[in-house]
């Protein structure tokens, strides 16, 4: 069982306890009445300081689905950040009024600091370019569940993995998985950061940084594509001399495995053509919706209420 306490970074849980949330996460999926009333009379806080559909709608989506409730904001000019109230401050008052507060915040760190004057659990549902942990227990669980086991494969990640903290949050805990050989591409403006070749290096993971999707989609079991993120760029500019660099299409399909899976966190803007959805290696919609299984398998656990 999880402890009950913050969910700032996937390091925050052992291997065991990941695990045991797949576990969870893939009952619940088969069984649809499995806990389905098992958090009533729960709250769960949505704090979102920055736009998002998929992560804040399987949050809310999950927690319904146990019986809970939700209270919060999609957008901070609704909240009384505009008059000037300081982050501490709100989640000191919300943790008033809710059982565990999930939070997106557009500067890193900002997680850790609610997490510091919450008396109520908090789940980082990202935080800048820095984390995105439940984003990383969807990524896992997908993966475990297309390839029935988490381990001995290539993964390609592909697109923006400097600002990415998807990718960041990924690459970091497959370092704790056996046989994980990762590839990075990217143009050089938008290199993943190294601090995490740094790690794979020191653990001894093999890893790849090349320019070309196409000198490396062949070897790969997984490809996590990413959007060029808009808002991340100081310059728009680099934005839009960059944002069009890797379009993955039918013809590089070609060139990969008849066994290649293709992830992205979403949303899409134009990084994958909507010719490659009809492919069957092409499973992030899929991906999306084992969000909200490993959300509701987190929620409960967090909450004590799993059965």
């Amino acid at each position: 069982m999880l402890k009950t306490r913050h969910l700032i970074e996937p390091s925050d849980l052992t291997l065991e306890e990941l695990d045991d949330l797949f576990t969870l996460a893939e009952r619940i999926e088969k069984e649809p009445l499995y806990l389905r009333e098992s958090c009533r009379g729960k709250l769960l806080a949505v704090l979102f300081f920055e736009p998002s559909t998929r992560t804040r709608l399987s949050f809310e989506a999950a927690m319904f689905r146990l019986g809970g409730s939700c209270l919060g904001f999609a957008d901070p000019s609704a909240s009384s950040t505009v008059k000037g109230e300081s982050l501490a401050d709100t989640v000191r008052m919300v943790a008033c009024y809710a059982d565990v507060i999930v939070m997106r915040n557009p500067k890193e760190g900002a997680a850790l600091l609610a997490s510091r004057y919450s008396s109520v659990p908090v789940i980082n549902a990202g935080d800048g370019g820095h984390h995105h942990p439940t984003q990383t227990l969807t990524d896992l669980l997908a993966i475990r569940r297309l390839r029935g086991f988490i381990g001995n494969f290539t993964i390609g990640f592909c697109g923006d993995l400097k600002f990415g903290r998807t990718v960041h949050s990924l690459a970091k805990t497959l370092v704790r998985y056996c046989g994980v050989k990762q590839m990075f591409i990217s143009p050089p403006e938008l290199r993943v950061p190294s601090y995490i070749t740094t790690e794979l290096g020191v653990n001894g993971i093999e890893y790849v940084e090349t320019d070309s999707i196409e000198s490396v989609i062949g070897q790969l079991d997984v490809l996590y594509m990413t959007r060029v993120q808009k808002e991340r760029f100081f310059n728009e500019e680099d934005y839009i001399r960059l944002k069009d660099t890797y379009i993955l299409d039918t013809r590089k399909m070609e060139l990969a495995k008849k066994d290649l899976f293709v992830l992205h966190p979403l949303p899409r803007v134009n990084e994958i053509t909507p010719e490659v959805d009809s492919d069957p290696r092409a499973v992030y919609f899929k991906q999306a919706k084992f969000g909200m299984f490993i959300r509701m398998a987190l929620l409960a656990e967090i909450l004590d209420t799993v059965i």
